[in-house]
């Protein structure tokens, strides 16, 4: 995986770091972002302006600090937004009602943008698999096409806000490298998918009760019922890793907390 382009959290740039992982290249800077947030800043400040700017809504506004950066490193949604725009990519909720998004399968899309409270992180496919590109971590973590569907079902979960992003990409070195030698990921060997969870009691408790969960149409169930498709899908795969394992049982358990009964 050396040739994907990965750079770690220095301060919280994770904007910045979220954006180059997308691209795939030293792209961008807090600088660059900044000037960006100056512009939506004023763009703003006009717009409330045309209230008068006498007005005490205009004043009270004027104290605000900005609302798309700080000077912790921090960049709104707006900011990423416009400074994907310059390559000609639009991102759009991945809860969106947009025909490109709903009910589309994850693994068919090319990539996401993740973002809790002030963190930003890319997930991408490269070549013709998944990474997680999250500054945080220190080097990029593969993700099976299964296990997606699942990972992002508990970001979704946990509170995460994600964006599919939509547009050409820039080339990049990794991409061709990755499609012509796939990364390998390790597999637990004497264990087939089925065994690996059959032999865990329990994950099985756990997925007994959380499938014998009985769902009405009420819409706030419907992350829920989301993430047993998910996991349900994620017991499936062949060849599961560890950590996807550790991660269902995670999931289960959560879906077990969040699931009215």
């Amino acid at each position: 995986m050396d040739s994907i382009f990965h750079e770690k959290q220095e301060g919280s740039l994770c904007a910045q770091h979220c954006l180059n992982s997308l691209l795939q290249g030293s792209y961008f800077t807090a600088v660059d972002l900044s000037v960006w947030a100056e512009k939506l800043d004023e763009e703003e400040r006009v717009r409330m302006a045309e209230c008068g700017e006498e007005s005490e809504d205009y004043r009270n506004f004027l104290k605000q600090p900005s609302g798309n950066m700080d000077d912790s490193g921090f960049f709104s949604i707006q900011v990423i937004s416009k400074a994907l725009q310059v390559w000609g990519l639009e991102i759009v909720p991945y809860t969106s009602a947009d025909e490109r998004v709903k009910n589309c399968d994850p693994s068919k899309m090319q990539a996401f943008i993740c973002n809790y409270q002030s963190h930003w992180f890319t997930i991408r496919r490269i070549g013709n698999q998944w990474f997680n590109l999250n500054s945080l971590l220190a080097k990029p973590v593969l993700i099976s096409d299964t296990y997606l569907s699942l990972f992002l079902a508990q970001l979704k979960n946990e509170g995460y806000s994600i964006f599919v992003v939509f547009g050409e990409l820039p080339p990049c070195t990794a991409d061709e490298i990755i499609r012509c030698n796939p990364v390998m990921a390790p597999t637990r060997p004497t264990l087939t998918s089925t065994s690996s969870y059959e032999d865990d009691p329990e994950l099985q408790a756990a997925l007994k009760l959380s499938l014998s969960q009985e769902f009405d149409s009420n819409p706030s169930n419907s992350e829920d019922e989301e993430l047993q498709r998910a996991l349900m899908l994620s017991l499936s795969c062949d060849n599961p890793e560890e950590d996807e394992h550790a991660n269902v049982k995670k999931a289960l358990l959560m879906s077990m907390n969040n699931v009215c009964p």
